[in-house]
């Protein structure tokens, strides 16, 4: 009995821990002080190699703003979290920023701690 204790255990670790991953790319974000949260309804990347990612499907830019509008049109406090890595000219962050202001969405920038 007490083995099936430890496998359901570790079972149980193990969910928690892969359960809570964000929409994860390989991205050096900027540093700053704060944190962000988790609280966002859409995930809106931007690679250096000026690649958009949208919930990790990639995407051109011409394309975001229809996406996020199909995304959010049903939700209550639309928010964007928005990952530009270290690196990313501010145009390319802006864009994004300005779709949002223009559709009344809530738009968090993602940071590393300092």
């Amino acid at each position: 009995m007490s083995s099936m204790t430890d496998i359901v255990f570790l079972l149980l670790i193990f969910f928690m821990l892969t359960s809570n991953a964000p929409n994860a790319l390989d991205m050096i974000l900027p540093r700053a002080k704060g944190k962000s949260t988790n609280t966002q309804n859409v995930s809106v990347s931007i690679k250096k190699n000026m690649t958009y990612y949208v919930n990790g499907k990639n995407l051109n830019a011409n394309e975001i703003e229809n996406t996020l509008k199909t995304l959010l049109s049903k939700k209550e406090k639309p928010t964007i979290m928005l990952r530009a890595e270290e690196g990313v000219p501010i145009e390319k962050a802006v864009l994004v920023m300005d779709i949002a202001n223009r559709n009344k969405y809530k738009l968090i920038l993602a940071v590393r701690p300092k």
